[in-house]
């Protein structure tokens, strides 16, 4: 028996792997992964495991592989894939056999190959690269953190926790503008001002200098801001290079149906990596952590020809920044209504927000204020009129 190959060694991976044994799977499962550590959570890296809390985020115990009959191939990247001859070749030559092939090889972060290789200046992905970041963490005193997404904001948070000052810059209006739109990137601004950060935007990079260590960062206003640590979280990118060869359609991410299928014959992808169709015929790359779970019992439930595939749910995720835990339901979109129910102060500690297209509900967005959240959830999946939830809170 032949069985699945899983490549990537992250949640997706997994959460594959168990959905295939839950449903009766029992055909050999290998998950291959490129780093030498078993699949470990990534939220923790910008927050719990930055700040010194855990150091612990394996994904499961270290029994679970062997007693669910799962074979780690670790510190090994797949190097290309024969769909016709239904193999993959690692980077070390070995060959795999599969009957089915899973595509979970996740994101890879953007750098700035103009910033060289000066100390000091880092990114943030993977386990190494934590590491490497709190280390110079312990003892920096001034960081500038370049790109304020989830998690250039996530790490500005925990930076400023640990005590570091702490320069964010942001090319937009806002921080998070192009996820959120302007009007909660402006609550979010504030929440950081709040905390001693030093929130720039609608400005760039344009160098950063030192000898053999960062010493300084150059913006694009002329601006000259000390820094002896640089975090960059300019966004990544999927990591599908591998597949340039292959016969699997990929245009960023690769490129699946509604359930995960690829252009390739039992060939899947799920997670950062696939861009699955939606409801309206739409491609769309998903990088959060609750939508794998879903795609997996999908993806499980089509490649196994269940009676029964499951439909998507409404789309979640969180952001933990300080003591906020920022949630949004639902789909926003630069170009969405934003009505701004409650805007954050520093006394409130909360802020809420429901976005409108078309005149329903599409999203909400807020922190402080998790029961209005959570009630959002069915509304938003049942497309009520936007004046139904405009009530006050």
């Amino acid at each position: 028996m032949t069985g699945t190959v899983i490549v990537g060694g992250g949640l997706a991976a997994v959460r594959t792997a168990e959905q295939l044994r839950r449903n009766g799977y029992t055909d050999p499962i290998t998950i291959v992964g490129a780093e030498d550590r078993p699949p470990y959570d990534r939220p923790p890296l910008s927050k719990q495991m930055l700040r010194g809390e855990v150091d612990d985020v394996a994904l499961k115990p270290a029994g679970f592989y062997d007693d669910n009959g799962i074979a780690l191939r670790l510190g090994v990247a797949a190097r290309a894939v024969d769909a016709a001859a239904h193999t993959v070749t690692l980077a070390n030559g070995q060959v795999l056999d599969y009957d089915q092939l899973v595509i979970a090889t996740g994101l890879v972060p953007r750098r700035i190959p103009a910033f060289g290789d000066l100390d000091g200046i880092h990114v943030l992905r993977s386990f190494d690269d934590c590491a490497a970041l709190r280390d110079r963490a312990a003892t920096a005193r001034q960081a500038v953190v370049i790109g304020a997404g989830f998690i250039g904001c996530e790490v500005s948070a925990s930076l400023r926790g640990a005590g570091v000052a702490v320069t964010l810059i942001e090319p937009q209006a806002t921080p998070l503008a192009s996820v959120l739109g302007e009007q909660v990137g402006a609550s979010i601004t504030r929440l950081h001002r709040a905390e001693g950060v030093d929130v720039r935007t609608g400005v760039g990079v344009d160098s950063v200098s030192g000898v053999a260590a960062v010493e300084s960062v150059t913006l694009s206003d002329g601006s000259v801001i000390p820094a002896d640590l640089v975090v960059v979280g300019i966004g990544s990118r999927p990591a599908s290079d591998w597949l340039a060869d292959s016969d699997i359609a990929v245009a960023d991410g690769v490129v699946c149906d509604g359930v995960g299928r690829t252009s390739a014959v039992d060939v899947w992808a799920l997670g950062d990596v696939a861009s699955w169709r939606d409801g309206t015929g739409s491609q769309a790359r998903v990088e959060h952590w609750s939508n794998v779970a879903e795609q997996a019992r999908i993806l499980v439930a089509a490649m196994l020809s269940l009676d029964a595939i499951p439909r998507p749910g409404v789309p979640y995720f969180w952001s933990d920044q300080y003591d906020l835990k920022i949630q949004c339901l639902g789909h926003p979109r630069v170009g969405d209504i934003v009505h701004l129910v409650h805007d954050f102060d520093e006394q409130a500690r909360r802020f809420l927000a429901y976005y409108e297209r078309d005149g329903v509900l599409t999203a909400v967005v807020g922190a402080g204020i998790p029961e209005q959240i959570r009630t959002a959830r069915g509304k938003i999946a049942a497309r009520v009129p936007i004046a139904e939830v405009l009530q006050p809170v």
